[in-house]
């Protein structure tokens, strides 16, 4: 490490979030610090601060090479990497336009050629970081690459006072994301999650050679974690919150060094991931890109603000993202994979009446299999013959047309489910296609679960999706297709052309797969393409970039909704999560409440079974609808906040707030669940002056309202377990 102050710094960045660069003839490019400009220490009148974070601070990217390692014991951190070390600085550019600022930050290796490149991108008025690396070779010999950070941050506890250890006084926020339970947020000191001052920096060492580490492998990228993180210190409101913007293999790891913290963000590595990259001379390598909002007061809420503006400001624009249309699903609680002609007609009668605009026709259009058929793993029987996605005629006597058809003529969007990556074991589609068309291992064409994986670096398997969108766009003027996705398919693929590891083919179609994406809707402006991946399984920017709406879950108990629902827009913006309200006949009408509101601070997928309803049941669901389609247009660009804290799947009151960027209108849902006491109260310190509550949606809640506008608090009461919305405006 160096000892002495290094020869150049570089500061940039915007007031609300900056950059402090460092770096001497003899040593790597450093990032010392980050944050809003007035807390970056100068290096001018504090040079022994600079010359203490210099010695501490990681290089500004990591890289580990298979005949460079690491130096050290680090045990199983990705840091210290040989070749980082031996980097040095090659050269800067800043660029602009309009509100983006870039920095590009070269360093190279003389001995073997590689020329490494930092991106930062920042956004005026938005404290978030935007980071990728970009590795070429530009010597004469291979360069196995092993790992190669996204972003590599250190000193990270040094905002602490002297008297405050970082064990104690930082909390990390991190996100299990159980299928049907999704965004289970909790938060912990570092001690709390096995992160200690073990002490022996005093004796020479680095720290404790251990991490808090979170990976993701395979397809699947938040099966079991979002890919998200918050480090909070919970004194002062400080605090940074992450998420990779990658829909497949990725490795995030906080470590403690030299009395202090690191936090290094990656796509897929070799020791997590079985990933790695033989570079040749003249090839490069792009990570994949990273986010962090850094803000220095407000906590996890105020981050996540800053990192909802980021989303909003990155993704494809799309004309969906304004309308929000109510979209039907015969799905959930409803035709469960078993869609006919017969039981099609009267749900598409009793959407269109209580108000839907699109209706999508969901699973097992294209079965020919009798009702009730079960296939491999319990599930229909067509789950091991999808892929070529022509309707069956057994369903459709009339054709699938004529159900189109009343669709339309009953002022909806027509739309169909697909699952488009995949190809059953008995599809003709798999006989038909090549063999390097698919996932392979050693040869080896992959199954899982009655499924082959399609590759989509390969221009046949890019062929045939284009095709059958192609196809059904043109045959049955679809404006919607649902695109789902109920396999993870592990580490990767080593074809088409042996490649350099299973882990470096799954990033390829990673990549293929959303260039896939953004083809269709070149192709297709209006089209909209809702993700889903088994619920909330690939809840990640990569995707939401560039689909306007996203299924968040596949739960089916409404009871259980409420908890999924109320943060979800932690992880996807308001209105691109789309949550399920499944009106049944056995629901009463505290039920259905809770059904209701569960969806109407975000995108209402109605589905259930409208056409069973009483008509008091349907006055109930048309009235939230109708009541839906008067606030809508605040979603696009409210912020969310929490005013009972981020709900714990058991909690007895749950509450979400949106609120307008003026502030002049807020939304409220809370929930009340089963054996919780008649009444909450909760703090909501920024309604404006003058502004009141009023009931804008609730069925049998017998919803009570309490403002103390001087105390900043509402106390809500609701007779039984049921959920009511709320307005504050003036």
């Amino acid at each position: 490490m160096p000892t002495a102050m290094p020869a150049t710094h570089l500061r940039w960045g915007l007031d609300d979030l900056s950059l402090l660069l460092a770096w001497e003839s003899t040593g790597p490019v450093r990032l010392l610090a980050a944050g809003e400009a007035s807390a970056l220490p100068d290096p001018e009148a504090e040079p022994e601060r600079c010359a203490a974070l210099a010695r501490r601070a990681l290089p500004v990217m990591e890289i580990q090479t298979t005949d460079g390692g690491r130096l050290g014991t680090s045990g199983k951190r990705h840091v210290d990497g040989a070749m980082s070390r031996g980097m040095r600085y090659a050269g800067h550019e800043e660029s602009r336009s309009g509100d983006v600022r870039r920095l590009r930050v070269r360093m190279s290796d003389e001995a073997t050629g590689l020329l490494a490149t930092a991106v930062f991108t920042l956004r005026a008025g938005i404290p978030v970081l935007h980071a990728e690396t970009q590795v070429e070779n530009t010597g004469s010999r291979p360069v196995g690459l092993e790992y190669v950070s996204s972003l590599a941050l250190s000193n990270l506890a040094h905002h602490l006072p002297d008297a405050e250890r970082w064990e104690d006084g930082l909390s990390l926020w991190l996100a299990a994301n159980p299928w049907s339970g999704e965004f289970r947020w909790s938060r912990a000191t570092l001690a709390e999650r096995g992160l200690y001052d073990v002490g022996m920096v005093a004796f020479g060492q680095t720290g404790s050679k251990n991490r808090i580490a979170v990976t993701s492998t395979g397809s699947w990228s938040s099966c079991e974690h979002l890919p998200m993180g918050c480090l909070e210190q919970p004194s002062t409101g400080r605090a940074l919150l992450w998420q990779i913007e990658h829909n497949g293999s990725w490795h995030a790891e906080l470590g403690d060094r030299f009395d202090d913290l690191y936090l290094a963000l990656s796509g897929p590595t070799d020791r997590e991931h079985q990933w790695r990259r033989r570079l040749a001379p003249g090839e490069s390598f792009r990570t994949v890109p990273v986010a962090v909002a850094m803000v220095p007061e407000g906590g996890f809420e105020s981050a996540v603000t800053a990192m909802t503006a980021h989303r909003r400001a990155t993704r494809r624009p799309h004309p969906d993202h304004e309308q929000l249309p109510v979209v039907f699903n015969d799905f959930m609680n409803s035709l469960m994979g078993e869609p006919s002609t017969e039981a099609l007609l009267p749900l598409v009668d009793a959407a269109a009446a209580a108000g839907a605009e699109v209706f999508c026709i969901d699973a097992g259009w294209f079965d020919p299999e009798p009702p009730g058929t079960v296939g491999p793993g319990g599930v229909p029987g067509w789950w091991d013959s999808v892929g070529e996605w022509r309707e069956a005629a057994s369903r459709f006597p009339g054709g699938l047309s004529e159900v189109i058809g009343r669709i339309r003529g009953a002022g909806m969007v027509p739309g169909l489910w697909l699952e488009p990556e995949v190809v059953g074991v008995r599809s003709p589609i798999a006989a038909e296609l090549p063999d390097e068309a698919f996932f392979r291992r050693d040869g080896v064409r992959v199954a899982e679960w009655g499924r082959h994986q399609l590759d989509l670096r390969h221009p046949a398997a890019r062929a045939h999706l284009d095709a059958v969108v192609d196809r059904l766009v043109r045959d049955y003027g679809v404006g919607y297709l649902k695109l789902d996705y109920n396999i993870d398919i592990g580490a990767g693929t080593d074809g088409p052309d042996g490649g350099d590891s299973p882990g470096d083919g799954l990033l390829g179609h990673n990549r293929a797969y959303v260039d896939w994406l953004d083809g269709v809707v070149d192709r297709h402006p209006g089209l909209v393409l809702e993700s889903c991946a088994a619920g909330g399984s690939r809840t990640d920017h990569a995707i939401l970039s560039r689909l306007p709406i996203h299924s968040v879950t596949d739960q089916q108990d409404f009871r259980l909704l409420p908890a999924i629902a109320a943060v979800a827009p932690a992880a996807v913006t308001p209105e691109q999560g789309a949550m399920w309200a499944y009106p049944l006949p056995e629901h009463t009408d505290a039920d259905l409440g809770t059904v209701m509101v569960s969806a109407m601070l975000g995108r209402i997928h109605l589905s259930g079974r409208p056409d069973l309803l009483t008509e008091a049941q349907l006055a109930v669901v048309e009235r939230s609808l109708d009541t839906y389609k008067t606030y809508r247009h605040l979603l696009p660009t409210a912020r969310p906040s929490w005013p009972l804290g981020l709900p714990g799947w058991r909690d007895d009151w749950i509450a979400l707030a949106l609120t307008a960027p003026d502030e002049a209108t807020t939304l409220l849902a809370v929930w009340r669940r089963e054996g919780a006491s008649g009444s909450v109260s909760m703090p909501l310190p920024r309604i404006p002056e003058g502004a009141r509550p009023r009931v804008l949606f609730e069925s049998g809640s017998g919803a009570d309202l309490d403002w103390d506008p001087r105390a900043g608090a509402l106390r809500v009461g609701i007779a039984t377990a049921s959920a009511v919305l709320v307005a504050f405006d003036q």
